[in-house]
This record gives C-alpha cells, sequence and structure tokens, in this order.
C-alpha cells in the first residue's frame, strides 16, 4: 500500500521483506549520524526475524520520486495509567539532503494518524540532548520533553546476569 502526502512527489510505504537491505543502510546512516556506528549490530538476518517474522516493530520508508529517502521505525509499547497502547518511534531518519523539506513533519504527522486510528494514547520517543535542530523542531509540532524522567537501561552483560538472578 502507497500512502501519497501533501509534498508532491514523496509517498509513504510500509516495508516489505525486500527492504530488510534498505532498512539496515538507513540504520547505519543514522547511527553515523548520531556518532554511534560503533553499536551497531544489526544485521539482515535479525532484521528480517524481528521485523517480519516475530513482528516485533513496524517500518515506514518515504520515498521521494520513487527513490528512498527517509525511514521510520516503531513498535506498541502500553500506558498503564491511560490503559491503552501507545506508539513508540525507535528511529526516525530523512537523509540530509532532503531535510527541511517537510518529511519528517509528514512521517510524524502519519504515526499520530495512525496512533489515533489504533486507539492508542500517545507518541513518544527519544532524542539525544545535544541534538538541537531535532528539538527545536520537535518542540514547533507540539512535543514536550520529559525532563522529570531518567531512562534507564540493562543491556549486555548486565542484562544476562539480571535474566540468571531469576533461577537462582
Amino acid at each position: 500500500m502507497v500512502i501519497d502526502t501533501k509534498l508532491d512527489g514523496f509517498k509513504l510505504r510500509f516495508a516489505k521483506t525486500k527492504d530488510v537491505p534498505l532498512i539496515l543502510e538507513f540504520i547505519k546512516e543514522l547511527a553515523e549520524y548520531e556518532k554511534l556506528l560503533h553499536e551497531v549490530v544489526a544485521n539482515e538476518e535479525v532484521l528480517m526475524e524481528s521485523l517480519f517474522e516475530r513482528k516485533m516493530a513496524e517500518v515506514i520508508i518515504g520515498e521521494y520520486k520513487n527513490k528512498p529517502v527517509a525511514f521510520a521505525l516503531f513498535f506498541h509499547n502500553f500506558s498503564t495509567y491511560l490503559g491503552r497502547p501507545g506508539i513508540y518511534l525507535e528511529d526516525l531518519y530523512v537523509k540530509p539532503e532532503m531535510r527541511g523539506k517537510g518529511i519528517g513533519k509528514i512521517i510524524l504527522s502519519f504515526l499520530a494518524k495512525l496512533a489515533v486510528e489504533r486507539k492508542c494514547g500517545r507518541l513518544e520517543w527519544w532524542c539525544l540532548d545535544w541534538n538541537e535542530p531535532s528539538i527545536k523542531f520537535y518542540k514547533r509540532i507540539g512535543a514536550v520533553p520529559m525532563d522529570e524522567w531518567t531512562v534507564y537501561r540493562v543491556h549486555n552483560e548486565a542484562l544476562d546476569k539480571l535474566a540468571s538472578w531469576f533461577d537462582e
């Protein structure tokens, strides 16, 4: 299914299995932009399993004049306070040469529409503190930073150790 947008020549579509190499390419471009390329361990096999076999997340591809120029990877979370699911946007990336055309806003607007259609209570994402252009953009569209919350993460050896405590 191809979704027309307000930007002439720009369309959105849900990714298919054939897009796995493209998705990985976008992930690496985003990681490079964020100075985190060294942390990317995802590969095509893992993405195929996670996105299309286990259906753990969804991907939207943005195409300008039939050329892929953007992607968004998202999944559902759940708010106990709202009693409803939400959409968590893990990554949104627009190629540098395509920025400033409204593509990011179109993708966020589409995800908001999807959240409303799926009866979600909210759309959320994280942003790196140093990414001032994105922060300014997010505030302009009405997003509010959740300054009173701190993200905690358990991964790598700490994740294995925590998991092993259950069986002790």
